[in-house]
């Protein structure tokens, strides 16, 4: 009934039809962030071997795909999958999953699979929990300009006053190598190293750090990325990025563990914060709102932003098949 292949030139041409309609859902039913690549720039991503297509076939009619990418991080990075209609999803993307691991099993021994398992995604989890994938749950959380409430709660946040000896600065790339250390420390054991074992080594960090002030992630914001200096030495960071010219995330807060329990790391974040929000007020700057992630059982780090004007929004589960042995 079913065929997949990898996608190659010659079917660019019956293809198109379904990844446009990925392209008009990838925001109502996927929760993208940001508009996906039109097709002329996607097949020039396949070209560069940047990404890689499933293409599952009913009748030599494409009717649902897979994509992935290991050129991002150490990870194979799935991204989506997608198929024309609801009716037999979790079929099709069977189809898809064997095809992947079967592509994909020279790698799978060096490499994790890693799968954010956005929108209507999270309907294949018995599905990929049957082919040997893990969970990890994700909260996504918004502060949203145009949200009284947020900014309530921002305006009313408790903030411990800044102790003796202690410094919030923005970024410079002096503290770079400071980072590493904090970022590897803060990150090494936490559930983000299960689906990003870059965190796992201070090599790895490195890379992660690199690109997240190299502009690869996202265009880096230094003057809002803040750290916190103790008797001069970094010992925290929480950097910011901006997405698409209109949304700022915050990939990365970290501070040494002898620091934590001193209301530091809000400090840090209100740092952050009061940059954008004064280059929206007095510079009429187009950001329409600031989010982040963290996973659903982590209460220190949801009161932590919920304190200062966050709200959450959507949840989701981040799956991840360890290296095979």
């Amino acid at each position: 009934m079913y065929n997949t292949r990898i996608l190659t030139a010659e079917d660019f041409g019956t293809f198109e039809n379904l990844y446009e309609d990925f392209r008009k859902k990838a925001g109502t039913e996927y929760n993208f962030e940001l508009e996906p690549l039109d097709y002329d720039g996607f097949l020039d991503a396949i070209d560069k071997d940047l990404i890689k297509c499933i293409v599952l076939y009913e009748e030599n009619t494409p009717v649902a795909f897979l994509v992935y990418t290991t050129a991002i991080s150490e990870a194979i990075e799935l991204n989506i999958i997608h198929s024309a209609t609801r009716e037999d999803f979790s079929v099709r993307a069977r189809e898809l999953l064997t095809k992947f691991l079967d592509v994909t099993k020279p790698l799978r021994r060096e490499k994790i699979v890693c799968y954010p398992m956005l929108g209507e995604q999270k309907s294949l989890i018995s599905v990929i929990a049957k082919l040997g994938f893990k969970f990890v749950g994700i909260e996504v959380l918004r502060f949203r300009f145009d949200s009284n409430a947020s900014r309530e709660i921002f305006n009313r946040a408790r903030v411990v006053q800044l102790p003796e000896d202690y410094e919030v600065v923005s970024w410079h790339d002096r503290y770079f190598e400071d980072a590493i250390e904090v970022i590897n420390e803060s990150f090494k054991e936490s559930s983000d190293a299960l689906f990003d074992p870059r965190f796992t080594t201070e090599e790895g960090t490195r890379d992660i750090i690199t690109k997240v002030v190299k502009d690869v992630y996202a265009e880096f914001m230094p003057n809002s990325s803040s750290v916190l200096l103790y008797k001069g030495k970094p010992v925290g960071f929480a950097f910011m990025n901006l997405t698409g010219g209109t949304i700022v995330n915050i990939p990365l807060v970290g501070i040494k563990e002898e620091h934590q329990g001193k209301g530091l790391s809000t400090i840090m974040l209100k740092h952050s914060m009061d940059y954008v929000i004064n280059a929206v007020e007095k510079y009429d700057t187009p950001i329409i709102e600031i989010n982040t992630t963290t996973e659903t059982n982590n209460l220190q780090a949801l009161r932590l932003y919920k304190n200062l004007g966050f709200l959450e929004d959507y949840s989701y589960p981040q799956s991840y098949m360890p290296i095979e042995n």
